[in-house]
Protein backbone atom coordinates (compact mmCIF):
# COMPACT_ATOMS: atom_id res chain seq x y z
CA UNK A 1 0.00 0.00 0.00
CA UNK A 2 2.94 2.04 0.04
CA UNK A 3 3.41 2.16 3.67
CA UNK A 4 7.10 2.12 3.81
CA UNK A 5 9.76 4.77 4.66
CA UNK A 6 13.16 4.63 2.27
CA UNK A 7 15.70 4.29 5.71
CA UNK A 8 13.23 2.92 7.37
CA UNK A 9 11.59 -0.56 6.44
CA UNK A 10 12.67 -0.18 2.56
CA UNK A 11 16.50 -0.96 4.11
CA UNK A 12 17.69 -4.20 3.32
CA UNK A 13 18.88 -6.33 0.87
CA UNK A 14 16.02 -8.79 0.35
CA UNK A 15 12.18 -7.86 1.38
CA UNK A 16 11.46 -11.57 2.88
CA UNK A 17 7.93 -10.63 4.08
CA UNK A 18 7.35 -8.30 1.04
CA UNK A 19 5.19 -10.66 -0.89
CA UNK A 20 2.77 -11.97 2.54
CA UNK A 21 -0.12 -9.20 3.04
CA UNK A 22 -0.51 -8.39 6.40
CA UNK A 23 -3.06 -10.86 8.05
CA UNK A 24 -0.51 -13.39 6.83
CA UNK A 25 1.85 -11.49 8.17
CA UNK A 26 0.78 -12.03 11.76
CA UNK A 27 -0.30 -15.57 11.09
CA UNK A 28 3.30 -16.66 10.45
CA UNK A 29 4.43 -14.20 13.12
CA UNK A 30 2.53 -16.56 15.75
CA UNK A 31 3.27 -19.53 14.57
CA UNK A 32 6.86 -19.05 14.54
CA UNK A 33 6.15 -18.20 18.19
CA UNK A 34 4.36 -21.22 18.94
CA UNK A 35 7.75 -22.88 17.58
CA UNK A 36 10.44 -20.64 18.50
CA UNK A 37 9.19 -20.45 22.23
CA UNK A 38 7.46 -16.22 21.77
CA UNK A 39 10.49 -14.97 19.88
CA UNK A 40 7.76 -11.97 18.79
CA UNK A 41 7.03 -10.06 22.45
CA UNK A 42 3.15 -10.18 22.54
CA UNK A 43 2.90 -6.10 22.69
CA UNK A 44 3.87 -6.80 19.27
CA UNK A 45 0.27 -8.35 18.46
CA UNK A 46 -1.28 -5.91 20.75
CA UNK A 47 -0.34 -2.89 19.08
CA UNK A 48 -2.15 -1.45 15.99
CA UNK A 49 -0.23 -1.39 12.80
CA UNK A 50 1.12 1.77 12.04
CA UNK A 51 4.17 3.84 9.58
CA UNK A 52 5.22 5.42 12.94
CA UNK A 53 5.30 8.59 10.93
CA UNK A 54 3.89 10.85 13.64
CA UNK A 55 2.09 10.26 17.10
CA UNK A 56 -0.49 7.85 17.50
CA UNK A 57 -0.79 7.14 13.83
CA UNK A 58 -1.93 3.75 13.12
CA UNK A 59 -2.23 2.17 9.37
CA UNK A 60 -6.36 2.03 10.36
CA UNK A 61 -6.39 5.62 10.29
CA UNK A 62 -6.61 5.38 6.27
CA UNK A 63 -6.62 2.01 5.56
CA UNK A 64 -9.66 -0.14 6.11
CA UNK A 65 -9.73 -3.44 8.26
CA UNK A 66 -6.83 -5.19 6.93
CA UNK A 67 -8.90 -8.39 6.66
CA UNK A 68 -11.04 -6.35 4.33
CA UNK A 69 -7.81 -5.04 2.67
CA UNK A 70 -6.37 -8.00 1.69
CA UNK A 71 -9.43 -9.92 0.57
CA UNK A 72 -9.48 -6.78 -1.91
CA UNK A 73 -5.28 -6.98 -3.24
CA UNK A 74 -5.65 -10.35 -3.38
CA UNK A 75 -8.54 -10.15 -5.62
CA UNK A 76 -7.01 -7.46 -7.79
CA UNK A 77 -3.46 -9.30 -7.83
CA UNK A 78 -3.28 -12.56 -7.61
CA UNK A 79 -6.73 -13.12 -9.02
CA UNK A 80 -6.85 -10.33 -11.82
CA UNK A 81 -9.99 -9.76 -10.78
CA UNK A 82 -11.92 -6.40 -12.60
CA UNK A 83 -13.04 -3.94 -10.28
CA UNK A 84 -16.78 -4.71 -10.53
CA UNK A 85 -16.39 -8.69 -9.39
CA UNK A 86 -14.12 -7.33 -6.48
CA UNK A 87 -17.41 -4.94 -5.79
CA UNK A 88 -19.88 -8.58 -5.94
CA UNK A 89 -17.84 -9.92 -3.55
CA UNK A 90 -19.48 -6.83 -0.72
CA UNK A 91 -17.43 -4.32 -0.76
CA UNK A 92 -17.69 -0.95 -0.88
CA UNK A 93 -17.24 0.36 -4.26
CA UNK A 94 -15.71 3.47 -3.25
CA UNK A 95 -13.43 1.53 -1.18
CA UNK A 96 -11.95 -0.65 -4.21
CA UNK A 97 -11.48 2.25 -6.20
CA UNK A 98 -9.50 4.01 -3.67
CA UNK A 99 -7.45 1.21 -2.87
CA UNK A 100 -6.50 0.03 -6.42
CA UNK A 101 -5.68 3.71 -6.87
CA UNK A 102 -3.26 3.80 -3.64
CA UNK A 103 -1.83 0.53 -5.02
CA UNK A 104 -1.16 2.42 -8.22
CA UNK A 105 0.17 5.14 -6.51
CA UNK A 106 2.86 3.25 -5.06
CA UNK A 107 4.17 1.51 -7.76
CA UNK A 108 7.16 3.71 -7.52
CA UNK A 109 7.87 2.64 -4.07
CA UNK A 110 8.04 -1.19 -5.22
CA UNK A 111 10.68 -0.57 -7.88
CA UNK A 112 12.98 1.11 -5.10
CA UNK A 113 12.46 -1.91 -2.70
CA UNK A 114 14.45 -4.60 -2.50
CA UNK A 115 13.89 -8.03 -4.22
CA UNK A 116 10.86 -9.84 -2.54
CA UNK A 117 10.52 -13.58 -2.22
CA UNK A 118 7.65 -14.62 -4.13
CA UNK A 119 5.13 -16.61 -1.72
CA UNK A 120 2.07 -15.77 -3.30
CA UNK A 121 0.35 -16.73 -6.36
CA UNK A 122 0.84 -13.15 -8.31
CA UNK A 123 4.00 -11.14 -6.12
CA UNK A 124 4.46 -7.53 -7.17
CA UNK A 125 7.47 -7.52 -9.37
CA UNK A 126 8.23 -9.05 -12.44
CA UNK A 127 5.11 -9.62 -14.54
CA UNK A 128 3.41 -7.04 -12.80
CA UNK A 129 4.74 -3.85 -13.81
CA UNK A 130 2.52 -0.86 -14.36
CA UNK A 131 3.95 2.31 -15.56
CA UNK A 132 4.71 5.00 -13.02
CA UNK A 133 4.19 7.72 -15.31
CA UNK A 134 1.18 10.19 -17.15
CA UNK A 135 -1.40 9.12 -13.98
CA UNK A 136 -1.71 5.21 -15.51
CA UNK A 137 -4.92 3.43 -14.28
CA UNK A 138 -5.40 -0.32 -15.73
Amino acid sequence: MGYCTLYGDMAGGLAVIGDLPKTLVYRVARAANRRLGAAIPERTFAKPPSAELRPDQTDQDTLPPYEVLDDILAAYIEERLPVEEIERRGHDPELVRRVLRMVSGSEYKRRQAAPVLKVTGKAFGEGRRLPIAHRFRP
